[in-house]
This record gives structure tokens, sequence and C-alpha cells, in this order.
């Protein structure tokens, strides 16, 4: 199965492990799964680290060397992606997810996340709990 990670899921793994529940670590670790990044993450990374956001303390070229040094391939954002967002029902304004979720939905990929709030879009999305909530 082919699944988008949703930026926090690559960011757990990395820095926080035990913010994955067995459920997302089993699928992470399943070699039958093709594990996507998005260039969209890559971007939100850059950007609320350069605002210092304390879930974002790491280097993204760091962190999207380390995706693709294991394995993990980049999807990046096309215009059919772009455009696809035009037809999202507004359930969330956080554009970063809604760019997600159009790149699942025009790719026929599973968005892999732990944001119920992205659950709720009509598109092929697999919500996962988080292990623990996140540290204040």
């Amino acid at each position: 199965m082919k699944l988008l990670l949703d930026t926090h899921l690559p960011l757990w793994a990395a820095l926080q492990p035990a913010q994955l529940s067995p459920v997302a670590r089993s699928l992470l670790a399943d070699l039958s799964n093709e594990l996507l990044f998005s260039s969209a993450s890559i971007w939100e990374v850059t950007i609320k680290h350069g605002r210092g956001h304390d879930d974002f303390q790491v280097d993204p070229r760091v962190l999207r060397r380390g995706l693709l040094d294991n394995g993990y391939g980049e999807l990046p954002i096309t215009g059919l992606h772009a455009l696809a967002v035009g037809g999202l029902p507004a359930l969330h304004k956080d554009p970063f997810d809604r760019i997600l979720v159009a790149q699942a939905m025009v790719e026929g990929v599973t968005l892999l996340t732990s944001a119920p709030l992205v659950g709720q879009y009509a598109a092929p999305v697999r919500l996962v709990p988080a292990a623990r909530p996140p540290p204040a």
C-alpha cells in the first residue's frame, strides 16, 4: 500500500518515537508499504522551524535527507494537486493539510494521519491514533 505521511508522523518517527502508536509503528515498519512524504511537509517544517515552533525543532534539510536515505519517496506538489484543493470542503483551513489531502486524492494513495479533522475528508485517509498526547 502507498502511504503518504502527514507531516507530524515523520517528525515523531525521527524525534519523538514514543508518540507513534503501535498501529502507526506497524504501518511504517511494514516493508510491503511504500512510504511517501510530500514536499509540502518539508515546506511546512521549513516555515515553522524558521518561526521557532516547539514542535518543529529539526533542520528541514536533515529531515528530508534522513527520509530519502531511509527509502521514503518524495511526492512533489503539482498543478493538479493545487487545483484539487479547490474542490475540498471547508472542513479545515490549514493549507498544508489541505494540499496533503488533495495529493492523496489525485495520486490514489492513502494519507496516514493522527489528526482527527483531516480524517473527516471524503478522501483516502487512514486515521491512526497518537500513542500519547503531544507534550505541552
